[in-house]
């Protein structure tokens, strides 16, 4: 634990994360940093609504858990259907999205559901939407609009309801301007879209998200908890975490295993050293956002104590 008093509510993980078959990158979610706040609170608008949306975020942020939790809220019936557009199949990705009938294609013995008719009545997650082939971006929406699908080898189309929520690490009007994105489906996308900020602009989230790592890893390996130094804690508030919470759950993992004794110091971390032109365009976004002078504040006052140290 720390030895300051953070609290590491309200908290969203998902316990059988490792049984995902997207193998969730990011075990956890708080929603202490006002950031995360207006986050939370914008998907709690969002989730009974029935809209569309589209989370975008960098890799190990936990775009999958808001999915997850958007679906659970919306009390939708059916099931949550999680697909990486990247591993659709070149050739058959449109049977595999939309079902087939028995000898379709070559291979293909008996009909299939796809994984649209299989998330009928719930929510189809598609991560990494941008990954999606044009052609079937244009048969996706018309799926979505027309609340129907004709499977490959079918001659009749057949009626369903699935909530489409997408996630992307990229930004989808950049890639419309380019031409390898469908405007239409951004378009009905954007209309629920939510930013999932990387954890460097959550700095009030750093803390109880590394606490509650650390108590999950040692109850596990059934070590004695250990309280984070001050001077470690700093140095977590200030690293800029490319790989976001992914990153920090190894990073804690790490330091509970190599910790000699009840305190983990900022040896224990093995962190790079710091990211000093990340760092100064980290302050220039606050700096530049009259509505999050209290972060900058906080954050220089950090780095003075740390120099000082």
């Amino acid at each position: 634990m720390t030895d300051q008093n953070h609290i590491a509510q309200p908290l969203l993980t998902l316990p059988d994360a490792d049984r995902s078959p997207l193998s969730i990158r990011a075990k956890a979610l708080v929603f202490v940093d006002p950031r995360s706040r207006q986050l939370r609170e914008a998907m709690q608008r969002l989730a009974p609504s029935g809209l569309p949306v589209l989370i975008q975020g960098e890799t190990g942020t936990g775009k999958e858990l808001l999915a997850r939790h958007i679906h659970r809220e919306s009390e939708r019936p059916g099931l949550f259907v999680a697909v990486n557009c990247g591993s659709l199949s070149p050739s058959h990705g449109e049977a595999e999205l939309f079902g087939h009938t028995a000898s379709a294609h070559a291979g293909a013995a008996s009909s299939r559901a796809g994984w649209f008719g299989s998330a009928n009545g719930g929510t189809l997650y598609l991560d990494e939407i941008g990954d999606l082939p044009l052609a079937l971006q244009g048969k996706l929406l018309a799926a979505l609009e027309t609340r129907e699908v004709i499977r490959v080898g079918a001659s009749q189309a057949q009626p369903v309801d699935v909530r489409l929520v997408a996630a992307t690490s990229i930004d989808l009007a950049q890639a419309v301007a380019a031409g390898k994105f469908y405007e239409r489906l951004f378009l009905y996308l954007n209309e629920g879209r939510l930013r999932l900020p990387p954890l460097r602009e959550r700095i009030g989230d750093i803390l109880p998200l590394a606490e509650y790592f650390l108590g999950v890893h040692a109850q596990r390996l059934r070590l004695p908890l250990p309280l984070i130094s001050s001077a470690a804690q700093q140095q977590l508030e200030t690293y800029v975490w490319p790989g976001n919470t992914r990153e920090l759950e190894s990073v804690i993992h790490f330091a509970l295993l190599v910790c000699p004794g009840a305190e983990i110091r900022p040896e224990h971390l093995n962190l790079p050293a710091p990211d000093l032109a990340g760092l100064a365009a980290q302050l220039r976004r606050l700096a530049a956002d009259p509505a999050r002078q209290g972060e900058l504040r906080t954050l220089l006052d950090e780095l003075g104590g740390a120099l000082s140290g």
